[in-house]
């Protein structure tokens, strides 16, 4: 059970990733529609697990694209950190995954209509 505090930063880090994708999106992830769907915090708010939804635009794959995620990991990290400056003493590691919950919803229901 996550407490109140590990929920809180989850959340405020989601919504800065939100916004660091966006403006970010043309320069770093050619144009990219990425959007972190959740986030997971260790207890001792060291690592953060960002599961991400890409929507590639322009004939990318969405290997590609995570690609550029992982290439840029360190420059988002300073990115987040100078959002978060004020919130947070220590900013936690970024992990990236890819969150395929909705691919899996979709190809459930494809299957419980045949």
């Amino acid at each position: 059970m996550d407490s109140n505090r590990l929920q809180k930063v989850a959340r405020l880090i989601q919504k800065d990733m939100g916004v660091i994708f966006q403006t970010e999106a043309k320069k770093l992830f050619m144009g990219a529609m990425i959007t972190p769907t959740k986030v997971r915090v260790s207890a001792d708010l060291s690592i953060a697990k960002v599961y991400v939804s890409i929507f590639a635009l322009g004939g990318a794959k969405t290997e590609q694209i995570f690609a550029l995620i992982e290439q840029n990991k360190t420059l988002l990290r300073m990115k987040l950190a100078a959002l978060e400056r004020h919130q947070l003493r220590i900013i936690p590691d970024l992990s990236f995954f890819i969150d395929d919950s909705l691919d899996y919803s979709e190809n459930i229901e494809r299957l419980l209509k045949q």
